[in-house]
């Protein structure tokens, strides 16, 4: 019988502790023309207030700026997409505005970090006790999506979403840095190429025909990442969107045939499909922190979600055309 390779081992225990996919790359900087794109990003403002995304630029580009002496990353997939997620949600008197399904979810990052953690335990025993791992869920400054083009799980869209050619646009990403060296993964080939829809239906044409991407005009930003008050005309375009947007990614034709998600352990919260805008108003701290601990929907703080909460109620009594 043929003895299973470390990164074969490690896979296989990746997804047995619920990933839906593992691929690994090596710890080298990205390419060099996904550097100059970020860095063009940076200087031209579309990062709006995002000031964390100026820092630590060498941690973000360098994998073994973040764990001295890495040489490998491996790098998981989740897959979040909802069972039923397409249902139209029941009629209500009381007007509520919409959440970014990944959001419906507890917070993803401590729900991955844990099964890295576990991953790099495993990943010790087969090895050497002095390897060092360090995890990352997005909070950390990594080019995650680059890498994960590297070891081979899909593509950048157009919507500027890792798709995945099985799972789809929607998947969570998450990277074990190791000083462990390990063979690589080929990078993943893809392009879009015929397909618009994302641009085409961006409500406030944040994504743009040429490629690039204005983070200052895009709902999730404004909703979540965006600091003060929204600006009238961005204001209107939100509709009832009180957490974040999914429109580049519901109409992404990689989504239809992606299958929902599996792992029975990340709860989804139905309930927060919509919220009650008068009830978000009526919030204590207290109460908002109690209601959505453990969820990304705290991310904008309470004076953010009024704050999104006041725009919701006044398109909806505007009678707003804006989608959801």
């Amino acid at each position: 019988m043929t003895r299973m390779s470390l990164e074969q081992e490690i896979k296989e225990h990746a997804l047995a502790l619920g990933f839906d996919d593992v691929g690994i790359t090596d710890a080298t900087p990205i390419d060099r023309a996904d550097v100059e794109r970020i860095e063009h990003w940076l200087r031209s403002g579309r990062a709006g207030t995002m000031q964390y995304m100026h820092r630590n630029l060498e941690k973000r580009i360098h994998p073994a700026a973040l764990l001295k002496g890495a040489e490998s990353v491996i790098v998981v997939a989740l897959n979040y997409r909802p069972q039923n997620q397409d249902d139209p949600a029941p009629p209500s008197d009381t007007p509520s505005g919409t959440v970014a399904r990944y959001a419906r979810y507890d917070d993803y990052h401590d729900f991955m970090k844990p099964l890295l953690h576990d991953l790099a335990a495993f990943i010790a025993t087969r090895t050497d006790e002095r390897q060092r791992f360090k995890a990352c869920v997005d909070s950390v400054p990594l080019a995650e999506r680059a890498l994960a083009v590297r070891a081979g799980l899909g593509f950048i869209g157009k919507n500027h979403m890792l798709i995945h050619p099985k799972l789809g646009p929607e998947v969570f990403l998450g990277e074990l840095v190791t000083t462990v060296k390990l063979e690589p993964d080929e990078p993943a080939i893809g392009l879009c190429i015929a397909c618009s829809r994302c641009i085409r239906m961006c409500p406030t044409g944040a994504l743009q025909a040429n490629g690039e991407f204005d983070a200052r005009k895009c709902i999730s930003y404004l909703t979540i990442e965006h600091k003060g008050q929204v600006a009238p005309e961005s204001a209107g375009q939100l509709g009832r969107r009180v957490f974040g947007c999914d429109t580049c990614v519901l109409v992404c034709p990689h989504r239809h045939a992606a299958p929902p998600c599996r792992n029975e352990r990340l709860t989804y919260h139905e309930d927060r499909a919509e919220l009650s805008l008068p009830h978000i108003l009526s919030l204590s701290p207290e109460s908002f922190e109690t209601e959505f601990a453990g969820s990304p929907i705290v991310r904008p703080g309470l004076d953010g979600l009024k704050r999104n909460a006041r725009i919701c109620l006044e398109n909806s009594q505007g009678g707003s055309s804006a989608e959801e």
